[in-house]
């Protein structure tokens, strides 16, 4: 055989061989691929169905309008924050295309740089960043109109303010989360907010919602609940209109005062100055005028005090309204001398209303020593103790609905004898010094003797309206009863009506209310601490404690003059009971004082 007859025999087991190898290759080929599709299909099946999911599957929060707040006008009721509608511009950057084009197109319509807003819409380790908020519904129409991949708006509740920066620090406000800071809002920011809603939803390559894939999830939000406060509108501006006339001619640092109806705890005005614009919350440079500082400022209160010692000492049986002492000008407890402000010399005879209204320390002092059997003692430490803490709860935080944390408690020392001159300490406490109660403390302690004796929790809320519409009325909610007795209180209120007479005639004629209605009060001029020890000698605070009614009290009323320097005589007389006399009027002209029958 020669060799072509060779290769024509071999040919065919060649083409056999290369057949086997092609073949070969291709069962490797399919079964690759066959290995490869069943883990992808099955066992990676949730990681890459997840994966798929993450790209078209969006969840988007539903908000809950936020319930409105409204106080009251007249007989009717009024909305003082209100919800406005407004946008926010978000853009998710895996979806967005030519992002230098559509910052271009945005830049226009929500200000700012290109670049940077480009830059925002090119950042791929976020699938959510916002551009801007609070855009306007004409803003937000232009912004869609240009339907940009992977650029959407959300709508967002903001708060309006149709009384403009009325009750600012009562109120509080919300920030850009929608979550409530200070105040009212604060407080009862859970019931305000609601709930929010969700939508789960599958959408296109441009992140719109498909509406019938039956994968969307959706849940209804539930709207927050409306609060009605017991805040009188009209009085409320008036209020703040007399603080701030204050504040300008006292050049004070601080102006405070509140306005509470004796014989339910309801307050009707609270009111500090300065004050701040809520709309425009995020422009104020201090934030410390945030605070309400009828709840929030504890002070020194002074001898508005004397009022509550006098209370104990009549309650105890140790005094009558009529009792008179011999003042020798001080007393020497602790080895310190105690004695008035003006003189430390003996003033003679004395009696209950002549230290109210001469403001007589040592007045104070020898009641409190009464309550000793003649001296201070243990007696009547825990006498005065147990009144000013468990009757009039002086230093204790009130629980009125104002920001989480932000109400004050105040300090009343306790009455035990550490070896720290604590019968030196209480004799200050008894006539306004080395304790620390706010305005609203104050007010409400006062409010309990004027009534007959019954301590009411200080509230702000009078009505809760439910997203359905049911309304829950807030009835008054008595803390204690019995706080001091009904003679005492009539003893009290007249002592309190003398005073205020006597005021008039030593020449105080904006104090004269006419026959008609019963007027009276006390001042206080209280030393401020100083952090190093001792007081300043300089610095004061005035102080009023006072109440307006016909047959019986009421209005109580308690201002905070903090730090005037511009005033003459006591800062007491001289910044507090001019302020308590404006209100006062403010009351009787304009918000229903009845007259005595």
């Amino acid at each position: 055989m020669n060799s072509m007859d060779q290769q024509l025999a071999t040919r065919p087991a060649n083409y056999v061989q290369r057949a086997r190898v092609w073949y070969a290759l291709l069962v490797l080929v399919f079964g690759v691929f066959v290995i490869r599709i069943f883990y992808l299909q099955v066992i990676r099946y949730d990681y890459y169905k997840k994966a798929a999911q993450s790209d078209q599957l969006k969840q988007y929060v539903i908000p809950a309008a936020r319930g409105v707040i409204t106080a009251h006008l007249g007989d009717g009721a009024v909305p003082i924050v209100l919800n406005q509608k407004l946008y926010t511009l978000y853009a998710d950057p895996t979806i967005v295309k030519q992002p230098e084009q559509a910052a271009a197109k945005l830049q226009p319509i929500i200000g700012g740089n290109v670049d940077d807003i480009a830059a925002q819409l090119k950042g791929k380790d976020t699938r959510y960043t916002v551009l801007k908020k609070r855009l306007t519904p004409a803003q937000n129409k232009k912004v869609l109109g240009y339907k940009l991949p992977g650029i959407g708006t959300e709508e967002q509740d903001y708060r309006t303010y149709p009384q403009g920066q009325m009750a600012a620090q009562v109120l509080g406000f919300v920030n850009d989360n929608g979550e409530g800071e200070y105040g009212i809002e604060q407080a009862l920011n859970k019931q305000l907010a609601g709930t929010s809603g969700q939508l789960k939803a599958v959408t296109d390559i441009n992140g719109v919602p498909l509406a019938a894939s039956p994968d969307n999830i959706s849940v209804a939000p539930v709207n927050g609940n409306s609060v009605g406060l017991t805040i009188n509108v009209g009085m409320q501006l008036g209020l703040e209109k007399i603080l701030k006339a204050a504040q300008d001619q006292n050049k004070s640092k601080d102006v405070s005062a509140v306005v509470m109806d004796v014989h339910t705890g309801r307050v009707l005005a609270m009111a500090n100055y300065p004050t701040f614009d809520p709309a425009n919350y995020q422009n104020v440079s201090d934030p410390s005028v945030f605070s309400n500082d009828t709840v929030t400022n504890p002070i020194e209160p002074g001898s508005v005090t004397k009022l509550f010692t006098t209370a104990t000492a009549l309650q105890k049986g140790v005094i009558t309204p009529t009792t008179s002492f011999y003042d020798p000008g001080s007393w020497t407890v602790d080895g310190t001398k105690v004695s008035d402000v003006e003189e430390d010399h003996s003033t003679g005879q004395q009696t209950i209303l002549s230290t109210l209204d001469k403001s007589l320390n040592t007045g104070a002092t020898w009641m409190l020593m009464q309550m000793g059997g003649g001296q201070i003692d243990a007696q009547a430490r825990n006498t005065l103790y147990d009144y000013f803490n468990n009757h009039f709860m002086l230093g204790r935080a009130t629980g009125i609905q104002q920001g989480n944390g932000e109400e004050a408690d105040g300090i009343l020392p306790g009455p035990k004898d550490t070896g720290s001159g604590i019968n030196l300490t209480y004799a200050n406490v008894s006539f306004g010094q080395a304790y620390t109660a706010t305005a609203l403390q104050m007010v409400t302690g006062l409010s309990s003797i004027l009534n007959g004796g019954t301590y009411y929790q200080p509230s702000l809320v009078d009505t809760v309206t439910a997203a359905d519409g049911t309304i829950t009325k807030i009835a008054p909610k008595v803390a204690a009863q019995s706080v001091i007795s009904g003679q005492v209180s009539q003893d009290i209120i007249s002592l309190m009506e003398q005073n205020n007479t006597n005021h008039i005639h030593e020449g105080f004629g904006y104090l004269d209310f006419g026959p008609n209605y019963s007027v009276g009060g006390k001042t206080g001029t209280a030393e401020i601490a100083n952090p190093l020890g001792g007081y300043y000698p300089d610095k004061v605070n005035g102080t009023y404690l006072g109440f307006v009614g016909g047959d019986s009290p009421q209005y109580a009323i308690a201002v905070y003059n903090l730090e005037p320097t511009k005033y003459s005589g006591f800062a007491g007389a001289g910044t507090g009971q001019p302020v308590f006399a404006n209100i006062a009027h403010m009351l009787v002209n304009d918000f229903g004082v009845t007259p005595k029958s």
